[in-house]
C-alpha cells in the first residue's frame, strides 16, 4: 500500500481565472521548471512535494507541517467538465476542488453551478478569491505569500479587500455553506476557507497550495491509501484523433497500475468494450516526437492511451484493466444504467450532452423537475433526434423537445427543426439548459393559452357588487368583482341554476375599456339581456355560459387551467349538466 497524490480539480466563473491559476502554479516560481519540479503530464499537472515545501518557506512558519503526501495532481481542465466527466460510482474522482471566483465580480452563473455540483458531489473545496492585485489601491510586494503581502497594505486597501471578502462569506451562505478568510478558520471540517490569490503576481500560491495538501491529507488520508501494484482504474476526459495513431483517449488514473500491452474495459455506445492497450504516452517537451512511450503508469497520474477500436469509446467512461472481463463489464454498467436512458413506451424530451457525466447531472436535474425523458445519450444532436421528438410532441407537444448541452447541432437536425416546429434547446451550462427549457414550456403555455382564450370561452364566474348599477337595462350597465375565472366582451353569462340571462357587450376597468377581467379585479359590466333587478341583482353570482361543444374542447385543453379553473369548470358543468 502507499498514499497517491490528492486529485485537485478547478472550477468558477468564465473569465475569473481558472486556466490563469492553473498557469501561474505550473509556472510558479517554486520549480521554474526545474528538474522533477512540475511534470505535464496527459490532461493535467503534477506537482511535486519538494515543490510544495520550496513554496512553503515563503510562509515562514505559518502554515508549516510536514507533507506526506507525494505531491498534488491538478486536473488541467478547468471548470465542471473535470467533474461531470471524471467520475467513479456516482462521484468525482477529484479528492478536493479549487473554486476560483474574481474577488472583483463575485458569484457569476457558472460559480453557482459549480457550487450546485460541489454540493452535488459531495466533494470539499477551498475558495481561491482571484484578482486581489486589481483591489483599488493593492500593492504588489513580490512574495508568494498572501499573509506577507497583506501586512504590507495601507490601511484604507485592507478595510476595502476585507468589505469583497464578507460579500463572499455573505453569498457562500446563500448555498448552505459556512466560510472564512482561511487564516481566520478554527474548524476546517465545517468553514469553507477563502484564500485570497492573484494569478497573475503569484501572491497566496503559499498558501493555497500548502492548505490543499493539508486539508487532503489530513481529511482525505484513507481514501488516498491504494495497492502499490492493484489493476488500473481511471476515467476517460477525452476521445481524440491523433495523426498517425488514429482515435487515442486521455484518461486520469485514480487508482492501481496500468501496463503497456495490458487489456482494459470501457464504455461505449453500445455497451462495454475491451482492447488491448498498445501505447501509453505522455508528453514530450525535449525530443522532436510529441509523445513519448511508457512502459506503465501509476496513479495518480494522466496519460494518453493509443489502442485499436477506441472510436466509440465515451468521454467520461470510467476504465479498468481487466482481471475478470464479465465482471469487470456488469460494474461499468451498473454504474450506468440509470444515465443512458430508452424508453421506447414513454413520451419524454430527448437529451443529448458532451460526456457521460453530463448526461447523468442534466438526467438528475430532469427527475427532481419531475421531467419525463424519453432518450438520454452522449452524441451530437441528429436529425433522428428531431424526428423523435417530433413523434413525442404529437402526443404531449411540452415534451416534443430536444435538450443539447455542449454538443454540436449537425445541419439535417436544424432543418428538420425548423420544418417540424420542434425546437432545439441548447446550452453550455447545464442549471441554464433546464432553465431554458422550462421557459420554452412557459412560453408555449402562454401561446396556446391565448389561441384557447380567442376560440371558446374561459371559464369564469363573477359577483355583482351592492350599490354600484349604473343602469337597469338596455344595456344594463353594473359593477361586478370577478371572483373566479375570467370574463371577456362577447361572453355569454348565466345564473346558479344554469340558466341562460344575457351578453357581455363591454367591460371597464378604472374608467378605461378593455377586452378582459381576471380574477380579482372590480370592473364595470355592460349587458344585453339583463334587467337589473330581474333576471339578476346586487349580490347575485353570475357564471360564464358554455355549449357542450365548448366543453368536450375543454376536455382536451384542461392543462391550461389552473386547479381553481378546473374546479370552476366542473362547477359549470354540473350547473348545465340537465341541459346536455
Amino acid at each position: 500500500m502507499h498514499v497517491r497524490s490528492p486529485i485537485v480539480a478547478v472550477l468558477g466563473h468564465v473569465d475569473h481565472g481558472k486556466t490563469s491559476l492553473l498557469d501561474s502554479i505550473r509556472g510558479s516560481n517554486v520549480a521554474k521548471k526545474e528538474a522533477g519540479g512540475i511534470t505535464q503530464m496527459i490532461g493535467a499537472s503534477y506537482i511535486l512535494k519538494e515543490s510544495i515545501d520550496e513554496l512553503a518557506k515563503a510562509l515562514k512558519g505559518k502554515l508549516n507541517f510536514p507533507l506526506k503526501i507525494p505531491g498534488l495532481l491538478f486536473i488541467d481542465t478547468p471548470g465542471h467538465e473535470a467533474f461531470t466527466n471524471l467520475r467513479e460510482r456516482g462521484g468525482s474522482i477529484a479528492d478536493i476542488a479549487i473554486l476560483v471566483v474574481d474577488i472583483q465580480q463575485g458569484f457569476q452563473p457558472q460559480t453557482i453551478e459549480s457550487i450546485k455540483i460541489l454540493k452535488q458531489f459531495k466533494t470539499p473545496f477551498v475558495i481561491a478569491a482571484n484578482k486581489i492585485d486589481l483591489v483599488n489601491g493593492w500593492k504588489n510586494h513580490g512574495t508568494t505569500s498572501f499573509l506577507d503581502s497583506l501586512t504590507l497594505q495601507p490601511p484604507h486597501v485592507i478595510e476595502k479587500f476585507d468589505e469583497k471578502i464578507y460579500n463572499l462569506v455573505g453569498k457562500i451562505s446563500e448555498y448552505g455553506f459556512d466560510s472564512e478568510r482561511f487564516d481566520r478558520v478554527t474548524d476546517f471540517s465545517k468553514n469553507i476557507a477563502i484564500i485570497p490569490v492573484s494569478a497573475k503576481t503569484k501572491e497566496g500560491l503559499s498558501e493555497l497550495l500548502m492548505l490543499i495538501a493539508g486539508l487532503s491529507q489530513k481529511f482525505l488520508e484513507g481514501t488516498l491509501e491504494i495497492e502499490d501494484s492493484g489493476k488500473g482504474k481511471g476515467s476517460i476526459i477525452e476521445v481524440k484523433e491523433e495523426k498517425g495513431m488514429g482515435t487515442t483517449i486521455d484518461v486520469i488514473l485514480y487508482d492501481g497500475v496500468i501496463k503497456r500491452n495490458d487489456e482494459i474495459a470501457f464504455l461505449t455506445g453500445n455497451g462495454v468494450r475491451k482492447t488491448t492497450v498498445r501505447g501509453l504516452l505522455e508528453p514530450n517537451f525535449n525530443g522532436k516526437d510529441k509523445f513519448k512511450n511508457l512502459d506503465e503508469v501509476a496513479a495518480a497520474a494522466g496519460v494518453k492511451i493509443y489502442a485499436p477500436d477506441l472510436e466509440d469509446a465515451l468521454p467520461g467512461s470510467p476504465i479498468v484493466v481487466v482481471g475478470n472481463f464479465e465482471e469487470d463489464k456488469k460494474e461499468i454498467e451498473a454504474q450506468f444504467k440509470s444515465v443512458i436512458i430508452e424508453n421506447n413506451d414513454m413520451a419524454g424530451i430527448v437529451l443529448r450532452a458532451d460526456s457521460l457525466g453530463s448526461v447523468e447531472a442534466i438526467v438528475k436535474l430532469l427527475r427532481d423537475e419531475e421531467i419525463p425523458i424519453k432518450e438520454a445519450r452522449v452524441g451530437k444532436i441528429t436529425k433522428k433526434d428531431v424526428l423523435t421528438a417530433q413523434a413525442v410532441a404529437t402526443e404531449n407537444r411540452y415534451f416534443g423537445a430536444v435538450l443539447g448541452f455542449n454538443v454540436k447541432i449537425l445541419d439535417e437536425a436544424r432543418e428538420t427543426t425548423s420544418e417540424g416546429g420542434v425546437p432545439i434547446v441548447w446550452s453550455n451550462i447545464i442549471y441554464d439548459l433546464v432553465d431554458k427549457y422550462k421557459a420554452w414550456v412557459d412560453e408555449e403555455k402562454q401561446k396556446e393559452k391565448k389561441e384557447a382564450i380567442a376560440k371558446f370561452p374561459w371559464p369564469g364566474k363573477i359577483k355583482l357588487l351592492p350599490g354600484f348599477c349604473f343602469r337597469v337595462s338596455k344595456p344594463a350597465v353594473f359593477g361586478v368583482q370577478v371572483i373566479g375565472g375570467r370574463v371577456k366582451k362577447g361572453y355569454r353569462l348565466m345564473n346558479s341554476d344554469g340558466q341562460f340571462v344575457g351578453e357581455i357587450r363591454g367591460i371597464q376597468h378604472e374608467k378605461e375599456d378593455v377586452d378582459e377581467a381576471t380574477k380579482g379585479m372590480q370592473v364595470a359590466v355592460s349587458c344585453d339581456g339583463i334587467t337589473y333587478g330581474k333576471e339578476a341583482g346586487e349580490g347575485d353570482v353570475l357564471y360564464v355560459h358554455m355549449l357542450g361543444n365548448d366543453m368536450k374542447k375543454w376536455e382536451k385543453q384542461m392543462n391550461l387551467l389552473d386547479n381553481d379553473e378546473k374546479q370552476l369548470l366542473e362547477e359549470i358543468k354540473a350547473k348545465l349538466r340537465k341541459y346536455f
